[in-house]
């Protein structure tokens, strides 16, 4: 994005600029709205015609700090904000059938009985996310893999944490919600970003991946992993191995078989992604597809 020559501007820096016009703060004139310099005046810049600048200080902020970070191949996790680690999820069970116990007339703690159930055969996606993340980060190779996440919760803390684990460094992408979504703790601090646009975010995050790894996950997951297809298939991105965790729960959400006998897509295009069952399935599949 930026041809890498630095030349010395004969011009003051932003920087230089904003001192300066505080310099007569004071003066009546200078109290007005209008008067601020535009960079530096937030109701202008969040107004409804300014879209398009929020959009690409959006795309330039994450991609200057990760050219200044030198991070340059990423692994990209998808999956489930809702899958929890094996202890949170049997701790939530326990609590459900407890109430349920106590009522057995109410058919919604029964269901969330059932849920819970699920949740707990699922959270052992969350521990091999947690390995995959670990085993991503360790690697040695002269082409070093950074991990990259969505940055909430549940799968994506998990990839975070293994990274974290390894001591390396890892990315989290969040997304302003209007239900809060806090970063998980996890992630590098300084490689931690906040985006408004969807967008902008889902192509930071495929910008640097040479591997990308779709936990089970919901609408979200989803989308983001049809996006990829779409670019992949449509050749608007260079392949890169796209891998499934957990073949069970996908061919269950997803018939891609019936989308080829409706002729909607070619049978090429399911090798478009593979299935895998375990973290370290998963990390043979990326080394080998970077030649590391």
């Amino acid at each position: 994005m930026t041809t890498g020559i630095r030349t010395k501007s004969p011009y003051p820096s932003a920087k230089e600029a904003a001192k300066s016009a505080r310099l007569h703060a004071d003066s009546p004139q200078c109290k007005s709205a209008s008067y601020r310099l535009a960079f530096q005046d937030p109701d202008f810049l969040l107004r409804d015609a300014l879209r398009s600048v929020r959009l690409q200080l959006e795309l330039l902020k994450p991609e200057l700090i990760l050219q200044e970070q030198h991070i340059e191949s990423t692994v990209v996790i998808f999956g489930s904000a809702r899958i929890v680690d094996p202890e949170t999820a049997e701790a939530r069970l326990v609590s459900a059938q407890a109430k349920y116990r106590k009522n057995k007339n109410d058919p919604l703690l029964a269901q969330k009985v059932e849920i819970a159930r699920h949740a707990l055969e699922n959270s052992r996606y969350y521990d091999e996310a947690r390995i995959l993340g670990h085993l991503i980060s360790s690697n040695t190779g002269k082409d070093k893999l950074v991990v990259i996440t969505g940055g909430g919760p549940g799968i994506m803390e998990a990839a975070n944490r293994g990274a974290h684990e390894a001591g390396m460094p890892s990315i989290g992408m969040n997304i302003v919600l209007p239900h809060e979504q806090a970063p998980n703790p996890y992630i590098t601090p300084d490689l931690n970003f906040q985006f408004h646009y969807f967008a902008i975010r889902k192509m930071h995050l495929l910008m640097r991946a040479k591997s990308l790894v779709v936990f089970p996950g919901g609408f979200g997951t989803l989308d983001e992993l049809f996006e990829i297809l779409t670019l992949i298939q449509t050749g608007k991105v260079q392949p890169i191995p796209v891998l499934l965790f957990g073949k069970s729960y996908w061919e269950r959400i997803i018939n891609f078989n019936v989308l080829v006998e409706e002729g909607t897509i070619n049978a090429q295009d399911l090798e478009l992604f593979s299935y895998v069952e375990t973290a370290e399935e998963a990390w043979e599949m990326i080394s080998a597809a970077n030649n590391l």
